[in-house]
């Protein structure tokens, strides 16, 4: 099965840079920024969708980073992706605030438009990842104090927003939205998975909170995140299957979102099994059997949540080969290829442990594979885009 996804994953990837090749042709300009009449439209249309490269840059770091394999290298080339990613946030974090100071119309546009919006759920799952990586990644380079102390301000910044997010962008679609012409769409998880993500990054952080209370307290409000972002987000999801099946895609370019439904089930599969795994340190004695619950119930739930993922996986597969072939050319939404696919090596890996199975390990491996070839292909051709200036024009 997993050969199979990876094949028609790697067919998905080709059939879209073919259909981008041809599409477009090269410019013969050296000039930075070529496709902008001025150098200040660069934060005209910063839009959350941004950091989503963060997103996918992180992951690729971080799924790398507790990748049950021993390759040489593998380290080296982690720790410097999550320098990259951590850069990228820094950079977009400050684009993305000139953006609101000089363009606050657009910005607002921005916040207002039904899709777009739900893109602000982006900002604080790259919090959130940049974060993971500073506690796998950055203790050679940090030390590990420093990074135990960065990690938690990203946490907890991005746990707030998250949580912000999952509440505030709701209440704009029931209370501001146009409900006549508002259809399910993919995106709608975008606000969904950050406290989700908040679970799963917050089991890192759990053995470093004192014993007692406040390690129990971490625990608890990590399951209580787990428990919010899955309950809506399959509530979600099946709007969303429902709207694929009876409506179609709504629009070619808008194909790569369908792979943000992998997001939420392997972020969930990881949540629950890093989770379970962490819960002796805050369950001993008396109260061991709790610890040993929760263990059992992350393996169940990962089995029971994996083989909704491999359909997912294969479907989000077949969409994007059609959608390549109908001709779907690079945008902002092909990240959504990357951080989804990540999360689900973070889902295989943490499940292979709980299990110690060696053949759940190896479709870990198999699709980090296929997470590289998505983000090497989908981060070549944001980097050519940016030195061209096309992808800081309003879509």
């Amino acid at each position: 099965m997993v050969g199979q996804c990876g094949g028609m994953t790697t067919t998905a990837f080709s059939s879209i840079t073919a259909s981008l090749s041809s599409s477009a042709a090269p410019e013969r300009t050296h000039r930075l920024l070529p496709a902008l009449d001025r150098p200040g439209r660069l934060f005209e249309h910063i839009t959350p969708n941004w950091f989503a490269s963060v997103m996918g840059t992180g992951i690729v770091a971080n799924a790398a980073a507790t990748l049950p394999a021993r390759i040489p290298g593998l380290h080296v080339f982690a720790t410097a992706v999550w320098i990259s990613a951590s850069v990228a946030l820094i950079a977009l974090s400050t684009a993305f605030g000139v953006h609101w100071v000089r363009h606050r119309t657009h910005a607002r546009e921005h916040a207002a438009h039904p899709v777009m919006v739900q893109f602000y759920g982006a900002p604080p799952m790259a919090l959130l990842t940049v974060g993971a990586g500073t506690m796998l990644l950055g203790e050679d380079l940090l030390g590990a104090t420093a990074a135990t102390t960065v990690f938690a301000v990203l946490w907890t910044a991005g746990t707030v927003l998250g949580l912000l997010t999952s509440v505030l962008v709701p209440y704009l679609m029931i209370t501001a939205h146009d409900h006549e012409t508002a259809v399910a769409l993919p995106a709608w998880l975008m606000p969904i998975v950050p406290p989700m993500v908040s679970a799963s990054t917050g089991a890192l952080l759990l053995p470093h909170i004192d014993q007692g209370q406040g390690r129990l307290a971490m625990l608890a409000g990590c399951y209580a995140m787990f428990g919010l972002s899955l309950i809506i987000g399959m509530l979600t999801m099946t709007l969303i299957y429902g709207r694929l099946v009876h409506g179609g895609i709504p629009s070619v370019q808008a194909a790569p979102t369908v792979w943000i439904t992998l997001g939420m089930i392997g972020q969930s599969i990881t949540a629950a099994n890093l989770l379970g795994n962490d819960a002796p340190l805050a369950f001993a004695g008396d109260t061991a059997a709790v610890a040993t619950g929760l263990h059992v119930f992350g393996i169940v739930f990962g089995l029971t949540m994996g083989g909704f993922g491999i359909l997912m996986f294969t479907l989000a597969t077949a969409l994007t080969v059609h959608a390549a072939r109908q001709g779907l050319t690079f945008s902002l939404t092909w990240w959504s290829f990357t951080f989804p696919i990540g999360t689900c090596v973070t889902g295989a890996t943490a499940l292979g442990g709980a299990l110690g199975s060696t053949p759940v390990d190896v479709i870990a491996v198999g699709l980090y594979v296929v997470l590289l070839a998505a983000w090497g292909t989908v981060a070549a051709h944001t980097f050519r885009g940016s030195l061209r200036g096309h992808l800081f024009l309003a879509a």
